[in-house]
């Protein structure tokens, strides 16, 4: 069983940055998606940003501008750098990566959080 492990969250001041990354533990083929997606008590868990492999990116409106997403492409890890964050930033990440391997099934793997809180 892949495991996602991410690092990088932290305590931050508005305007601050933090850059989170997310690996993981073993081989992985055939990504097609990864993302980032964040979650706060009581609420749903959201989309920040994400990535169509070899295509596209895409960003929720209340990070566009603010926010990149990237990848290493040779070692599989994902990247999320934050900048100008603000209170309302403060959530608990989450990376995933799903694809599928050849024409077997699909996989979808989630990261256990790293916790990002931007102090006022």
């Amino acid at each position: 069983q892949v495991q996602l492990v991410e690092s990088g969250g932290g305590l931050v001041q508005t305007g601050g940055s933090l850059r989170l990354s997310c690996a993981p533990s073993g081989s992985i083929f055939g990504i097609n998606y990864m993302g980032w997606y964040r979650q706060t008590p009581g609420n749903q868990r959201e989309l920040v940003a994400s990535i169509i492999v070899g295509n596209s990116t895409n960003y929720a409106d209340f990070v566009k501008g603010r926010f990149t997403i990237s990848g290493d492409n040779a070692k599989n890890i994902l990247y999320l750098q934050m900048s100008s964050l603000k209170p309302e930033d403060t959530a608990v990440y989450y990376c995933n990566f799903r694809g599928r391997r050849g024409w077997g099934a699909a996989w979808n793997y989630w990261g256990q959080g790293t916790q990002v809180t931007v102090s006022s």
